[in-house]
């Protein structure tokens, strides 16, 4: 079984709800093939952890994110590094850098890209690729730097801001901004537990 399979089925379930079958479908479309038995004990094991709410819909069960304290160290770079893997990979840094240019209002740092995981490579070989969506910000990058006072920029570094924005960054980066607003409130009372009596309508 796969090492990463725990936070797949949490970005998964994040703000839904999905009986056995539809979470293995849904890991299957991402990679992950495990059979339907594996992963039901793979769920009940989560439940017994506290991890995943199961509640019963005849014939079977659905499972949600048992909602729990937020860890205090997770930050908007951690947020944003949790969902941008599933977007389509060409569009990963633009995306980045457009849900966090817009939350902070203000261009963005390399080391701000190191903090939601991309490497220090996969970021220069985009910078150095014909498609590359970004350009070094004509505004002075100091009057920046000198605000952020959480993490350390270094001396002379450039900032970065997207050439243009198209319909597919919008789109994925509005994907992204819902998934944050979801995993970063608390929804309890607010979203149904079921829906719907039918399992058709859990995937």
């Amino acid at each position: 079984m796969s090492d990463n399979i725990h936070q797949l089925i949490n970005e998964i379930l994040r703000g839904r709800q999905l009986s056995i079958s539809g979470v293995t479908r849904e890991l299957k479309d991402r990679g992950i093939d495990e059979h339907r038995l594996v992963m039901t004990g793979y769920l009940r094991a989560l439940k017994d952890l506290r991890i995943l709410n199961e509640v019963e819909i005849p014939p079977s069960k659905v499972y949600s994110i048992l909602e729990t304290e937020r860890s205090d160290n997770e930050d908007i770079y951690s947020l944003i590094g949790e969902h941008i893997r599933a977007v389509e990979p060409s569009l990963m840094i633009p995306v980045a850098i457009y849900v966090l240019s817009k939350t902070l209002e203000r261009p963005i740092f390399k080391e701000e890209f190191i903090k939601i995981g991309f490497s220090a490579k996969t970021l220069a070989d985009y910078l150095s690729s014909p498609n590359c969506a970004l350009r070094i910000t004509d505004k002075n990058p100091k009057e920046y730097a000198a605000g952020i006072t959480k993490i350390k920029i270094s001396q002379g570094e450039p900032a970065y801001e997207l050439k243009a924005v198209n319909p597919d960054i919008i789109k994925n980066s509005n994907c992204i901004f819902i998934k944050i607003v979801r995993s970063s409130a608390d929804l309890s009372g607010l979203m149904p537990k079921t829906k719907s009596t039918s399992i058709t309508d859990f995937g």
